[in-house]
C-alpha cells in the first residue's frame, strides 16, 4: 500500500475553507430561492437552459455543464416537468434523444427569482471580495473545473 500524502496545514486550511464555503453558500442560496418556490438545483437548471439557444439542451449536456450524473439530471428534470418548469421535446436528429426545454412557467419562475438570487450572491460573496480576489477565484475555478471536465471524459 502506498503512503498517504496528507495535506499540509496551509493546504488543509484552503481545502476545508473552500468546502465549507461551498456548502454554506449553497444552503444560503437555497433558503433564499425557496421563497420563490425554487430549489438551488432548480435555479441552476433554469439558468443553464436560459443560456442555451432556443432555451433547450440535451439531458447529457445539462448533466455535463452542472457536473451531475446523468441519472441525477434526468430525475431532477422529471420533477421539474411535473411542476411545469421544463418540458421534453423529441430530438429530430436522434429518435432516442430529447431536449429539455424551458417553459413559459419556468421563464417566469426564473425571472421572478433572479433579482433576489443576484442580491443574495452579492451580499454573501461578490461584495465581500476585492476585484483581485474575484479574479483569483475565477482563475482557480476555471483550472479546477477544466480538470474535472477532462477527468470525466
Amino acid at each position: 500500500m502506498s503512503e498517504i500524502n496528507w495535506l499540509a496545514a496551509d493546504e488543509l486550511a484552503a481545502w476545508k475553507g473552500m468546502a465549507l464555503m461551498n456548502l454554506q453558500l449553497s444552503a444560503t442560496l437555497g433558503r433564499a430561492l425557496a421563497a420563490d418556490g425554487l430549489s438551488y438545483p432548480d435555479y441552476l437548471v433554469l439558468t443553464t437552459l436560459s443560456d442555451h439557444e432556443d432555451n433547450r439542451c440535451r439531458v447529457v449536456g445539462l448533466s455535463d455543464e452542472l457536473g451531475w450524473e446523468k441519472s441525477r439530471a434526468s430525475h431532477h428534470v422529471a420533477r421539474m416537468r411535473e411542476r411545469g418548469l421544463v418540458e421534453k421535446q423529441r430530438c429530430p436528429t436522434d429518435q432516442r434523444g430529447a431536449y429539455v426545454v424551458l417553459t413559459d412557467a419556468g421563464r417566469r419562475a426564473l425571472d421572478a427569482a433572479a433579482p433576489g438570487h443576484v442580491a443574495t450572491v452579492r451580499q454573501n460573496f461578490v461584495d465581500l471580495l476585492t476585484s483581485e480576489q474575484l479574479n483569483a477565484v475565477a482563475t482557480i475555478s476555471s483550472v479546477v473545473l477544466t480538470h474535472l471536465a477532462n477527468a470525466r471524459d
